[in-house]
């Protein structure tokens, strides 16, 4: 099963109709990553980028909208590894509502490729990060 992470609708995260401005979405894409990486993968966001010296730039980026949200709902957003590339990690998204699988509101993918911090030259996908997504892949699909 596909990580999740609950976030709650919080009132910057609406527009002026009362509803999710559509670029949130996004930024619920990036807070359920950085969650993944904690409770997934045992290392907290903020060392891979200070301590490991190791940034995920979003280099391409694909969402569908399908059911508004207002203040004070919850989304269950769903991280899902795509595929892990030389450079690239390709990462997957889906919102539900309240955790409902029966009521997504917003599905998504994005491509980031792997980055030092300091100089934001291109790495290769480092092999600590290759071997724990390799592991959570294969715990996530039963094999």
């Amino acid at each position: 099963m596909a990580f999740r992470a609950p976030i709650k609708v919080s009132f910057s995260d609406i527009d002026n109709a009362g509803i999710v401005y559509y670029p949130r979405f996004v930024h619920y894409f990036h807070l359920a990553m950085e969650e993944f990486f904690s409770s997934e993968l045992g290392i907290d966001y903020a060392d891979v980028l200070h301590e490991r010296n190791v940034a995920f730039p979003t280099v391409h980026l694909e969402a569908d909208f399908r059911r508004r949200m207002r203040y004070g709902d919850r989304i269950d957003m769903e991280v899902r590894v795509i595929d892990i590339g030389r450079t690239s990690i390709s990462w997957g998204y889906r919102g539900y509502r309240g955790g409902d699988e029966k009521d997504m509101v917003v599905e998504g993918n994005n491509v980031t490729v792997c980055v030092k911090m300091d100089t934001f030259d291109k790495i290769d996908v480092p092999e600590w990060l290759k071997q724990a997504l390799t592991v959570y892949l294969k715990k996530s699909s039963g094999t």
